[in-house]
């Protein structure tokens, strides 16, 4: 299934995984400007469920919504997706062009060479 969320949907990711449950106008108020129509958020929301990014309660006429992925596991998918589409699924090819293009400075490089040898002798 396609996790993929577009940018929208990351804001709207993004607020309930900061507020764990919000109704639609907790979200509605929470969007920054220019703040979507509520149909557009139910619709962004139909779509997240499809997903089974989100997940709902319904409290009477209302719907409490709730992110169903850890932000953590959402990102770990994103980011092996990316190094797969763009670096065939190497994580060697992905640092060698990170360290390369990511205009790193030298205490940046040491704290990453730490990194890793910390992970070498764990």
């Amino acid at each position: 299934m396609n996790q993929k969320l577009t940018e929208t949907e990351k804001i709207l990711m993004d607020l309930l995984w900061e507020k764990e449950t919000a109704f639609m106008k907790d979200l509605l108020e929470a969007f920054p400007e220019p703040k979507p129509a509520p149909t557009t958020v139910a619709t962004l929301l139909k779509r997240m469920q499809n997903k089974n990014l989100v997940g709902y309660k319904t409290f009477g006429n209302s719907r409490e919504y709730f992110p169903k992925i850890e932000k953590g596991k959402y990102f770990t998918g994103e980011m092996k997706g990316l190094i797969n589409q763009f670096f065939n699924n190497s994580v060697t090819q992905f640092a060698s062009y990170f360290t390369a293009n990511a205009k790193l400075s030298q205490k940046e490089l040491k704290e990453l060479r730490d990194m890793i040898d910390k992970q070498i002798k764990d």
